[in-house]
């Protein structure tokens, strides 16, 4: 597709791309992220509701924030809802909603409904009332009362169907009964994979992450920059053709041992890692048909191994709008394992030296946590993103490194700098290490985020 055909295709997306998505809730505050195509400032309202969550009361927390541009057309916020006087319980149902006001003086505010609905999604189900709200619940006071729920190693190609979608099935089956619906979600890691992507999703996700962002990322193939290198875009380096490149120029060690079909369709490039999180958690942006593999390839194993992958790809799309309704209802809290990044992120020192010694590898590793950074950190702990803290930091420097179209150096030093990319050494251009206890660890700048958290007042 040319530039202007996606330019044309992303108009016809509604305003919400991703989302809404339940992150960190507390008695004291609720935070909502939400993808957009366009900036806004986005209100959240928390209300009570009445008559087993039927019923919308009075409201009891907001907040609002404007968007964080990540792109030309990908917009994102986690906005906190606060109130000094107002507290949640947790025997009963809550319910927000979201608002969405522009620049553009000829643009109306738009309501969450309103957002989520375009002429190819005219109808979208986020809630289990008749109201149309997202809902949620507290956990309860007794500890084992607690019904959470824990997934991990979401691969959308993987063997068998996606289990996710039973959460919705979950939450569905006890919608009004806050005591016995799910109250959290813990995803423990490998939400995306960097690694292991099938060649007709790295077919959607590139081309659609250079469209969101508006502009191509060029890429360092190379052993040292600025001099010895040369740069290549996304498009330079097309889906199922990257084992070489993500092994010897990038350094990673999954297609080692002869599994190089493991990385022929590696991310490399941010607008990728940022498209994979929109894929793999809504169905919006799988406006594109994938085509059947004859017109791919004509060598018969590659076209046969593109229609099984398509077909799971296909069965995976299916029921994202389950799963996109389950995380707009309940507190959803994640972590990082490798494959976010790409297999065996930081397993060794062997590793940490062979990736991070290579400009592609850094590159693609402070990609990879910069994505993480906004679709999955900012939820957890939105307080590591107020004004002032390394978070909120992070955010301008995204800002400013997309507004640049990638040439921003500054911009980008200041990135590596809050996602805790470890300082490289000038003489050997290899990370470096520093002792903790007896073990080494990379060397982080002090103002790096720290991504492991603890949730203790949800619970109090």
């Amino acid at each position: 597709m040319t530039d202007r055909a996606w330019d044309k295709l992303i108009q016809a997306l509604p305003i919400v791309l991703a989302g809404p998505i339940l992150r960190h809730v507390t008695a004291e505050s609720v935070t909502v992220w939400v993808a957009l195509k366009q900036p806004a400032e986005v209100e959240l309202t928390i209300y009570e509701t009445a008559d087993r969550g039927t019923v919308l009361g009075t409201s009891v927390l907001q907040g609002r924030s404007p968007t964080v541009a990540l792109g030309k057309s990908l917009h994102v916020v986690a906005v906190t809802a606060k109130s000094e006087r107002n507290y949640l319980n947790s025997d009963r149902l809550y319910a927000y909603d979201l608002r969405f006001s522009f620049d553009d003086p000829q643009q109306s505010q738009k309501t969450l409904q309103q957002a989520l609905q375009s002429i190819d999604f005219p109808t979208v189900s986020i809630s289990y009332f008749a109201h149309q709200k997202p809902t949620f619940a507290l956990p309860p006071h007794r500890l084992e009362d607690l019904r959470i729920v824990q997934g991990s190693c979401r691969k959308p190609h993987g063997g068998g169907y996606d289990a996710l979608p039973i959460l919705d099935s979950l939450i569905e089956d006890r919608a009004a009964q806050p005591q016995y619906r799910p109250h959290q979600l813990f995803l423990t890691g490998d939400q995306i994979y960097g690694d292991d992507v099938a060649e007709p999703f790295l077919w959607v996700a590139s081309p659609l992450g250079d469209a969101l962002l508006g502009w191509e990322e060029k890429l360092p193939m190379g052993w040292r920059e600025p001099d010895d290198v040369e740069y290549y875009t996304p498009q330079q380096l097309p889906f199922g053709r990257r084992a070489e490149v993500a092994t010897t120029q990038a350094g990673f060690t999954a297609g080692l041992h002869n599994k190089r079909g493991k990385v022929n369709s590696h991310l490399l490039s941010l607008g990728e890692y940022y498209a994979c999180y929109l894929l793999a958690w809504s169905p919006t942006c799988w406006l594109m048909q994938v085509p059947p593999g004859r017109q791919i390839s004509d060598r018969r194993q590659i076209s046969r191994r593109w229609d099984r992958e398509a077909r799971a790809l296909r069965q995976f799309i299916h029921t994202l709008w389950k799963v996109r309704r389950a995380l707009a209802n309940v507190a959803t809290y994640t972590i990082f394992d490798d494959h976010d990044v790409s297999d065996d992120w930081n397993l060794n020192r062997a590793w940490c030296l062979r990736v991070l010694g290579r400009p592609l590898g850094r590159r693609t590793v402070q990609n990879a946590l910069l994505a993480y950074a906004m679709f999955q950190a900012w939820g957890n702990t939105p307080e590591q993103f107020t004004a002032g803290q390394s978070g909120a930091k992070l955010l301008t420097a995204a800002a400013d490194w997309s507004s640049s179209g990638g040439t921003d150096t500054v911009a980008y030093d200041r990135i590596a700098r809050y996602v805790g990319m470890p300082i490289i050494d000038t003489q050997t251009n290899l990370p470096t290490f520093i002792e903790d206890g007896a073990v080494l660890i990379l060397k982080r700048h002090p103002e790096a985020i720290a991504w492991h958290y603890t949730d203790t007042k949800s619970l109090s």
